[in-house]
């Protein structure tokens, strides 16, 4: 629909619109200085719209082996530039065809040393360290853990030490269930959304880590501290190698799982983030393939997670196109919106 403002509109006759009078050279002046305005804000927003997405390096240190329950899918992003990110774990798509899931562990082929043996674990110590009407944070003490317990533990002005899980739980109908966990003690995370109307509680499945990933017997990040503030739903790091972070439970819903990563400093000289699975065959894994959008590129590379060796990426999926046997509902993950923190927001003029 036209609107029209300077003049009228009937039946079998023009628009009748009055003459503009002349501008004054003074206000001509202005009318070009705030159009000259106008055209250079209109040109920084449509370059930060069209910039290319900052890119990471994608590599692969994964190896094969026999048994499930043992890690060995292991992938690497680094870039000293990054300072925000966003991570994602999302429902995989065959999550309306599950009949049957799975979470029970699967020792088959764990004979070789090193690898996980079946056992009675005794039950943890259990300690809720935070609750409200829409959130839970409870702390778990194992009896035997393969790192010291020397990270710790604030929530307003409690401090817990000892603590080898922490559980972000939400509300549900007919009670809670569990989003996120963290293991503060090496800086395991894993992440799940809240499940599909009318179904049970989805299976965790990959881990991630956050920081600077190091190896010690395993890739690992050393946290000194972990500070949680429930009521914006943000976790802050402070980390043993220097620096921190923040992790926010942006939006958890029955769709996706979201957080958003802002470092105080770049990660330089390793990772500043990797993902950390298992995959034994096609049939039995928690992740079976990646895709990566490259920078520049036209249209995603899709691989199998154990053939993909490395790519310069904006974004990162890893996930499963069939049901596996093992964690058969669990998400699959995302890593994108990277970012190296600085401000592009447009200035208006004269700022």
């Amino acid at each position: 629909m036209r609107h029209y403002t300077n003049g009228t509109m009937t039946k079998g006759s023009p628009i009748k619109v009055p003459p503009t009078p002349s501008p004054s050279p003074q206000r001509g002046r202005g009318a070009r200085a705030a159009f000259a305005a106008l055209v250079g804000v209109l040109c920084v927003a449509t370059s930060a719209a069209v910039a290319e997405p900052l890119a990471v390096e994608v590599t692969n240190a994964s190896e094969p082996v026999l048994c499930a329950e043992k890690d060995n899918v292991t992938l690497n992003l680094a870039s000293k530039d990054v300072r925000r990110l966003r991570i994602e774990a999302a429902h995989p798509s065959y999550i309306g065809t599950i009949q049957r899931d799975s979470f029970e562990a699967d020792w088959t082929g764990c004979q070789a040393t090193g690898d996980p043996k079946p056992g009675t674990p005794q039950p943890p110590k259990r300690t809720t360290l935070y609750e409200d009407i829409e959130l839970w944070v409870v702390g778990l003490t194992f009896a035997d853990f393969w790192r010291p317990a020397t990270a710790t533990i604030r929530i307003g002005e409690r401090v817990e030490t000892g603590v080898h899980l922490l559980q972000v739980w939400m509300i549900r109908p007919m009670g809670g269930e569990e989003v996120l966990v963290l293991y503060p003690q090496d800086g395991y995370w894993r992440l799940r959304p809240l499940a599909p109307a009318g179904m049970a509680p989805t299976a965790f499945g990959s881990s991630f880590l956050l920081g600077p990933v190091e190896i010690d017997g395993r890739p690992i990040v050393r946290i000194k501290e972990i500070a949680f503030d429930p009521k914006l739903r943000t976790f802050t790091l402070t980390f043993e190698r220097g620096g921190s972070a923040t992790v926010k439970l942006s939006t958890t819903d029955q769709n996706r799982n979201v957080l958003d990563v802002a470092f105080d400093k770049g990660v330089d000289g390793r990772p500043f983030a990797a993902l950390r699975s298992m995959y034994v065959t096609e049939f039995n894994n928690d992740v079976a393939r990646i895709a990566v959008r490259e920078k520049g590129a036209r249209g995603w590379r899709e691989d199998g997670i154990m053939i993909f060796k490395r790519a310069t990426a904006t974004d990162v999926w890893a996930g499963r196109t069939t049901p596996s046997r093992h964690n058969t509902s669990a998400p699959d993950m995302v890593f994108n919106t990277f970012a190296d923190g600085k401000d592009t927001t447009p200035k208006p003029a004269g700022k």
